[in-house]
């Protein structure tokens, strides 16, 4: 998944992409996860992951923010409870979130720990590393696109008995979350996502109810589908073989909006499958129940 806002040279433009160039999930190590918790998402305050943060009893919605980034409140006037997406690049140590009720405004403090994941080192073909000209300007252009999308905040938000997601295909899960991928002895973003291991045409499902957003065929993540599930939490499935919905598009958790493939940096057909939430790729297997 590219990130937005950063000046790249040609090498450094496939090297700081989080989008993939993915291998199948079968080459991948698996990270453990933690274990269900019958909630979802699961607290897991590290980077990567998500912190439910208590905002107690209120008659209003509270209104929670991140610096400027908005924040998914779920609950009732018994109990609000704060969503925050933790960004891999986040460091460990303290961190707080802003919170507005009717009586004012107040700081809510949390603690990121560490967490170090897997590290993978490969030798690949310099072409995969090194982008020509016309690729950098394609990816620009994707990242800055893409950017908009992922700035996506919508109502009605959902509901908190309803944030545990469906895989999108049947197949093999690897825990390749947070996999840092050394190409040629130089260190690239992590893996934002969880590759899924299925055959070439294998059907893709919605994880939750929701609206697409935003489909096309990107550099690094091929054919992509992006879906708004409501307060800033979204899905982005990768690497289509096919895609059948479009922009607009109200779907069931369950509902058809693809078919697995290989286009773009892809070795083999696969499934890539990020989790963003409050604009940050949290690990996947955290909204699933095993």
């Amino acid at each position: 998944m590219p990130t937005p806002h950063r000046s790249l040279t040609r090498r450094s433009a496939l090297l700081g992409a989080a989008g993939l160039l993915a291998l199948p999930a079968s080459t991948l190590a698996a990270a453990a996860t933690p274990p269900p918790s019958g909630v979802w998402p699961n607290a897991l305050q590290v980077p990567g992951g998500v912190a439910r943060l208590s905002l107690g009893p209120a008659a209003v919605r509270p209104v929670a923010h991140a610096g400027d980034v908005p924040l998914l409140v779920v609950g009732d006037v018994i109990e609000w409870t704060a969503l925050v997406g933790i960004a891999l690049a986040a460091a460990p140590g303290e961190a707080s979130i802003a919170v507005q009720t009717t009586g004012g405004q107040r700081q809510v403090a949390y603690t990121v720990a560490p967490k170090r994941y897997l590290e993978q080192r490969l030798k690949v073909s310099p072409r995969t590393v090194d982008l020509s000209p016309e690729d950098t300007a394609r990816y620009e252009r994707e990242r800055d696109h893409q950017a908009v999308v992922m700035a996506t905040f919508s109502k009605p938000l959902p509901q908190a008995s309803a944030l545990r997601m469906q895989v999108p295909t049947p197949g093999r899960r690897s825990s390749s979350f947070g996999l840092r991928r050394v190409f040629n002895g130089q260190s690239r973003n992590p893996h934002s996502g969880m590759d899924i291991a299925a055959g070439m045409g294998t059907p893709i499902v919605a994880p939750l109810p929701g609206r697409v957003i935003d489909t096309g065929d990107y550099f690094f993540n091929g054919n992509t589908v992006w879906m708004d599930h409501g307060g800033g939490l979204l899905s982005m499935v990768c690497h289509l073989s096919a895609i059948d919905v479009k922009p607009g598009d109200l779907l069931k958790t369950g509902e058809r909006l693809g078919a697995v493939g290989a286009t773009g940096r892809a070795t083999g057909p696969h499934l890539h499958w990020g989790v963003m939430l409050n604009r940050a790729m949290v690990d996947p297997a955290l909204f699933l129940a095993a």
